[in-house]
């Protein structure tokens, strides 16, 4: 069994879950902010570089920040926002939920 299919038999919670993400690939690095209806799938899928695009080519696995929305469109609407941020407010939104830039991951799984 692989670590997604272990995953989703421990966390059902998570999944059909709207979500905005983002993940980096260190401390202050690079950001790729996203949105999803299945958060552990696709979490796992940055960290097997199953996605191909930006997140792939820099290497983005971290994930340092995450929320959960009750619809779709609000998520969606939530990383349209996001994305039009600047960077420093997207560093202070991490800091705040995780000061010490730890891996989320598992903590959703």
């Amino acid at each position: 069994m692989n670590s997604y299919a272990s995953a989703l038999s421990r966390s059902t919670a998570l999944r059909r879950q709207a979500a905005v993400y983002i993940i980096t690939n260190k401390r202050n690095g690079t950001l790729y902010v996203g949105v999803t209806s299945d958060l552990v799938k696709r979490i796992w899928q940055h960290k097997e570089g199953q996605i191909e695009g930006f997140s792939k080519k820099h290497g983005l696995k971290l994930l340092a920040y995450y929320e959960l929305h009750g619809e779709m469109s609000e998520a969606i609407l939530r990383e349209k926002r996001l994305k039009d941020w600047k960077r420093k407010w997207k560093l202070e939104l991490i800091e705040k939920k995780n000061p010490y830039w730890l891996d989320l991951y598992e903590s959703i799984l």
